[in-house]
């Protein structure tokens, strides 16, 4: 192998990877936060007696969770388009991040809502709660303390997934990477810096959450 390496293109790049990676993590917690409120309502619907909740969080969920990452962001980039609503790149990657999320999260909560017993809903209205109380102070911290795990897990996978807005000419890190590898021509030197910094940042998000989760939910982990 005679492949001559050239990190020095890469060193002075770094400003312009770290924006990218800056962008990965904005458009991640943010899509990831807005998909946690959805889901906690997706969830709560599918369980519902009223069949249009539950028909509309079903159908929502169905799809998200069964259909490719890629064709959700190719919908709210181009095929929103066709109707006269132009996303950014950005927007059309946070549309369909927030949407995977809330799909795959809402099963998740839903099965966090029914390992919760039946005598917490009853023991809490027997305390004089009303129904947002009772969810707000009994029913979510539980919830939360259950799947904590794979919902750390659905944001690693958020930060991973974000990777495709490539294609959609987003500048996030992977863009960020593509732009200057196609400058320079030091494609191998480009895209192993990017893959570092993605594990540099999944390992963080995971020891955050650890950190995270022994703060909120001591004797429990």
């Amino acid at each position: 192998m005679d492949y001559e390496f050239h990190w020095n293109v890469v060193i002075n790049a770094w400003p312009q990877l770290l924006d990218g990676a800056f962008v990965t993590l904005h458009v991640s917690v943010l899509s990831m936060l807005v998909g946690i409120v959805i889901a906690v309502f997706l969830a709560l619907g599918k369980m519902s007696e009223y069949k249009l909740f539950s028909y509309f969080s079903n159908t929502w969920i169905e799809i998200a969770r069964n259909t490719p990452a890629l064709f959700q962001i190719y919908m709210a980039y181009f095929g929103l388009g066709a109707f006269g609503i132009h996303l950014s790149p950005y927007f059309a990657v946070f549309t369909a991040l927030v949407f995977i999320n809330a799909g795959y999260l809402a099963e998740t909560f839903r099965g966090g809502f029914q390992s919760i017993p039946k005598t917490q809903y009853s023991a809490s209205k027997s305390l004089g709660m009303n129904q947002f109380q009772v969810y707000r102070y009994v029913i979510l911290p539980q919830m939360f303390r259950k799947i904590h795990h794979p919902m750390t897990n659905q944001f690693v996978w958020s930060i991973l997934m974000s990777s495709l807005g490539i294609l959609v000419g987003m500048s996030e890190l992977a863009g960020e990477t593509q732009r200057l590898q196609s400058l320079s021509f030091r494609t191998l030197e480009f895209f192993i810096a990017a893959a570092i910094i993605y594990y540099i940042i999944t390992k963080l998000v995971l020891f955050v959450a650890n950190l995270v989760s022994k703060k909120l939910f001591k004797g429990d982990i």
